[in-house]
C-alpha cells in the first residue's frame, strides 16, 4: 500500500539542495546572518516577480501582519474587517494591534468574504480590510476595491496561500495599501523555518515597515519609534531565492492537479470542490480541499488506506477560546461554521506522481461508492 503524505517536505528539495548549501557555505563564511547580501537579493527578486516597488523580509508571516497594521496606524477604537475561515494569526495582528475583529461570512464559491455581509458590516469605526485569498484562490477584486473606495477602508492583503496567485493578470498582494506573505516550510514559497515578506507600492510605509523590524532603529543604537525584533535571517533568504526560481512552474504543476482532481471527483454527487478558475483569475492551489459531512469518516478511511489529509481550518475565528474569552461576542455565520465542519484537504504538490494522484482519487470514489 502506498504512503502518501499530506506534504512531503523531502520531496523537490534536492533541485536546490546544492544551491542551497552553496549558499549557506557562504553566508557562515562571511558571518553577515543579518542583513545580508542574500536578504537585500530576495527583496529585490520578490519585488520584481510581485511588480511592486517595495518588499521587506519579515521572520514569519505574523509579525508580517502585525507590523503592517501598527505601520498603518490601525489601533484602539478601529475595527478590522476579516473573514471568519481565516488562520488564526489573521486574529492575532488584530488583537495586538489594538483593534477590534470583525467577523464576515464565507462565500463557499470564492472562499472569501461573502461581499453582502461586508457591506453591512461596515460602520464609521470601519478602519481596514484584512482580506484572505484562501487556499490561493484570489477573491474578487474588482468588487472588493470598488468597496474599499467607496467607503474609504484600508485594504490589507493575507496572500499567505497565493504566492503568485494572479487576478486580472496581476499578482495578489498587490493591490492593496499592504500584502502580506508568509513563506514557511508549508507554503507554495517556502523556507525550512518560519519566514515572510511585506510588499507595498508606499514609499512612506515601507521606510516604516523596513526599520520596525529592527526596534525602529533608523540609526544604530537610536530607536526612532517603537518596533520590535523580527527579521528574516540570511539562511532563510538562501532557500526563497532558490525557491521562487521555478516558483511558476511548482503552481502549474499544482494547478494541473488540481484540474484532474476537478474533473475526476465532480462524478461524486454533492461533493464541494474548490472553484474553477473563471478566465480572470488564476489559482496556485496551496490547499486543494473538498466538503462533505462525513469528513471524519472519509479521513480515517483514507488514513486506512495510507494517504494523508489535513484541516484548514477547523475551527473559525469566532469560536476559538482566543476571541470568545477577550471580546465574549457570538457571530452568526453558518457558512463559515459548515466549511469548518466539513472540509479536508488532500495532497496537492508539485512532485506527486500520476499513480499516486490516480490512487487518491480512486480511494475517495472508493468511499462513497461504499
Amino acid at each position: 500500500m502506498p504512503q502518501i503524505p499530506l506534504l512531503d517536505l523531502r520531496r523537490g528539495f534536492s533541485e536546490i539542495e546544492e544551491e542551497v548549501l552553496k549558499g549557506f557555505k557562504e553566508v557562515f563564511q562571511s558571518m553577515k546572518i543579518l542583513n545580508g547580501p542574500n536578504l537585500q537579493a530576495f527583496e529585490k527578486e520578490w519585488a520584481e516577480y510581485l511588480g511592486v516597488k517595495h518588499a521587506i523580509g519579515y521572520s514569519c508571516g505574523t509579525s508580517a501582519l502585525l507590523a503592517s497594521l501598527l505601520a498603518l496606524g490601525i489601533g484602539k477604537g478601529d475595527e478590522v474587517l476579516l473573514q471568519a475561515n481565516g488562520f488564526i494569526a489573521d486574529f492575532e495582528a488584530v488583537y495586538f494591534s489594538g483593534a477590534e475583529p470583525v467577523f464576515l461570512e464565507v462565500d463557499p464559491k470564492t472562499f472569501g468574504p461573502d461581499l453582502n455581509d461586508l457591506r453591512k458590516k461596515i460602520t464609521p469605526r470601519t478602519k481596514a480590510l484584512l482580506l484572505i485569498h484562501m487556499y490561493g484562490h484570489p477573491c474578487e477584486m474588482d468588487d472588493i476595491l470598488e468597496i474599499c473606495d467607496k467607503y474609504g477602508i484600508i485594504l490589507i492583503e493575507d496572500a499567505s496561500h497565493a504566492h503568485g496567485a494572479e487576478y486580472r493578470s496581476k499578482k495578489v498582494g498587490t493591490f492593496g495599501k499592504v500584502g502580506c506573505f508568509s513563506c514557511g516550510p508549508v507554503k507554495n514559497l517556502n523556507a525550512v523555518g518560519d519566514a515572510g515578506v511585506v510588499v507595498t507600492n508606499d514609499d512612506e510605509l515601507a521606510f516604516k515597515l523596513k526599520y520596525f523590524r529592527v526596534h525602529g532603529q533608523v540609526e544604530k543604537n537610536h530607536s526612532h519609534f517603537p518596533g520590535l525584533n523580527t527579521r528574516l535571517d540570511e539562511l532563510q533568504a538562501v532557500i526563497l531565492r532558490a525557491r521562487l526560481k521555478t516558483l511558476d512552474q511548482k503552481n502549474e504543476k499544482r494547478r494541473e492537479i488540481a484540474r484532474y482532481y476537478t474533473e475526476k471527483l465532480s462524478e461524486i454527487p454533492g461533493l464541494l470542490l474548490p472553484p474553477l478558475d473563471p478566465p480572470h483569475k488564476k489559482s496556485v492551489y496551496h490547499r486543494y480541499v473538498i466538503g462533505t459531512s462525513k469528513r471524519e469518516e472519509l479521513i480515517k478511511f483514507l488514513k486506512e488506506r495510507g494517504i494523508g489529509t489535513g484541516y484548514y481550518y477547523p475551527i473559525p475565528l469566532h469560536q476559538h477560546r482566543a476571541y470568545f474569552e477577550t471580546f465574549g461576542k457570538s457571530w452568526n455565520l453558518p457558512q463559515a461554521e459548515r466549511l469548518a465542519r466539513e472540509l479536508v484537504a488532500i495532497p496537492i504538490y508539485p512532485e506527486l506522481t500520476q499513480d499516486e494522484i490516480d490512487y487518491i482519487v480512486d480511494s475517495i470514489k472508493a468511499f462513497f461508492n461504499a
